[in-house]
């Protein structure tokens, strides 16, 4: 449900809120109709045990007498009295057309009359076998014990119907004598329907593997039943809607209309509602006033800390100016004890040091020209600048030095643009001391060793003076220690190809122009 929106997720928390109701009173519902269907059922029951006990009491009384007739004239085909007791016994259903016939093995009657719907009954060794004769009737069939003489009646539709017609009829039913997959149907439901819901109970007759189905209508689906099992979720989804639409109303569209306002709020204004006092909850509009009282407190103490920003700005220019101009005054007190040095050694020491007050001020005047948008240092620019202030000081000996450029606009922090001011400037000092006309190239590009990581640079100076050399090694003794310690400033190896004539050093970038 977390990426529900609030509406839905409420509206789902209130269903489930009242849906128990709603199962409560369909299960009333349903029960009440269970209890009508068990009502119908007993009815059933009732219909099917009293019409299924006359049929079965008329045809084993029947069948009894017949079998003793059978019996008989198994013994003696000219014994009358015995036909006589059989035929007395038919004589009361045959004016309903039942009828029996007791043959002997040749066929001949011994007793009673042929029979109107001649039908092949397998007896299969059962004492009494049985056959339907489709909206007809019903044939028995048995044989005596010697197998000489066999017997077969026969029972009309009509008076099996009538013999199982229960004494009370309280409700419609239909009834069928079944054997096997045949039925002789006694009963029907003048207007039964085929969606008609029915109940319906199969009684074993006793006789022939006989049995009689009896069944009666259930309670019926009518449309008030299906109105009364609907109505309660009709009335649990109307509840829901009812109360969503209210919640909606009262709660969450007040808040969707805070939640847009506070949305929109942009620090140093003040929160304007607009309408608040006409929130509808209480609770809601104290927490839009609220909600106005913090955006007020915040406006005030934004404007307080922009002004306290432009104070700040202006000191800090105040600072860099300050500093430029001290780093100035050093550079031309320098500059004027060198023009009255009292030998060409003593200005050229000066000149030295002032390259490096050079190289700081490059960097500084960098670090505050790019202050404002706070990028870092521009290298290409950075570098540029000071390869410019090491020429225009340099010494009438090194008037032949030349230094190339091939740097990629990348942005430093200044901790990293100081580091690199000095470094450079001391090898290229050391490449002056080797050979003060030298030609010295400085590359910054990205390294192929470190290609996995764009966040790294590689400076490169090169110059036919570092290529390993006596005047190289006593040379070296003088820089190579402050090389060595801005090296691990930079926090990265300082490499030298002898051969080439090379240092190269990584260090971190965080950008490009």
């Amino acid at each position: 449900m977390g990426s529900l929106p609030t509406g839905a997720k409420l509206f789902l928390i209130i269903s489930a809120a009242l849906l128990p109701l709603a199962l409560i009173a369909v299960f009333a519902t349903l029960q009440t109709t269970r209890l009508a269907d068990a009502e119908a059922r007993a009815r059933l029951r009732v219909t099917a045990d009293e019409s299924a006990r006359a049929i079965a009491i008329e045809l084993v009384g029947d069948m009894t007498a017949l079998r003793v007739a059978v019996n008989a004239l198994g013994t003696d085909p000219a014994d009358a009295p015995s036909c006589a007791r059989a035929q007395g016994v038919f004589a009361q259903q045959s004016s309903a057309g039942t009828r029996f016939i007791i043959t002997d093995r040749a066929g001949h009657v011994l007793c009673g009359v042929p029979l109107p719907n001649p039908v092949t009954v397998r007896q299969d060794n059962m004492p009494v076998a049985a056959a339907i004769v489709p909206d007809n009737g019903l044939i028995l069939a048995i044989s005596g014990p010697s197998g000489d003489t066999s017997a077969r009646a026969f029972f009309p539709r009509a008076f099996l119907e009538k013999t199982g017609r229960p004494s009370t009829r309280a409700s419609a039913f239909s009834s069928a004598i079944v054997l096997d997959e045949d039925a002789l149907h006694l009963e029907t439901i003048a207007d039964e329907r085929p969606l008609d819901r029915m109940e319906t109970m199969r009684t074993e007759l006793g006789v022939a593997g006989l049995a009689l189905r009896t069944s009666i209508r259930s309670a019926p689906v009518t449309s008030s039943l299906i109105v009364a099992m609907l109505l309660p979720l009709l009335m649990w989804i109307a509840a829901a809607s009812i109360a969503w639409f209210v919640v909606d109303r009262l709660l969450i569209r007040p808040l969707r209309r805070l939640r847009g306002a506070v949305a929109a709020f942009t620090p140093g204004e003040e929160l304007d509602f607009g309408t608040v006092h006409t929130l509808p909850a209480q609770e809601i509009r104290e927490l839009g006033e609220t909600f106005q009282s913090i955006s007020r407190t915040v406006a005030l103490h934004e404007a307080g800390l922009a002004e306290g920003l432009v104070r700040q700005t202006k000191l800090t220019r105040e600072v860099h100016h300050r500093v430029k101009n001290n780093l100035q005054v050093i550079s031309s007190l320098i500059n004027f004890h060198a023009r009255s040095a009292p030998s060409p050694d003593a200005t050229a020491a000066y000149s030295s040091i002032q390259r490096r007050v050079d190289a700081l001020a490059v960097v500084h005047r960098n670090h505050f020209a790019e202050l404002e948008e706070n990028r870092g240092l521009n290298l290409r620019t950075m570098i540029g600048e000071l390869s410019a202030n090491i020429r225009a000081t340099a010494s009438d000996r090194s008037h032949g030095l030349g230094i190339t450029l091939d740097i990629d606009p990348y942005l430093v922090n200044q901790d990293v643009a100081v580091a690199l001011a000095f470094l450079v400037t001391e090898t290229i000092e050391l490449a002056m001391s080797c050979d003060p006309a030298a030609q010295i190239r400085i590359v910054v590009k990205p390294a192929d060793k470190l290609a996995d990581k764009p966040d790294r640079a590689v400076v490169r100076v090169v110059s036919r003076a570092l290529v390993e050399s006596d005047a190289f090694r006593e040379a070296l003794s003088r820089y190579g220690r402050v090389m060595e310690g801005l090296s691990r400033q930079l926090r990265s190896p300082l490499h030298h190809d002898p051969l080439v004539g090379a240092y190269e050093i990584a260090f971190a970038i965080t950008g490009r122009d």
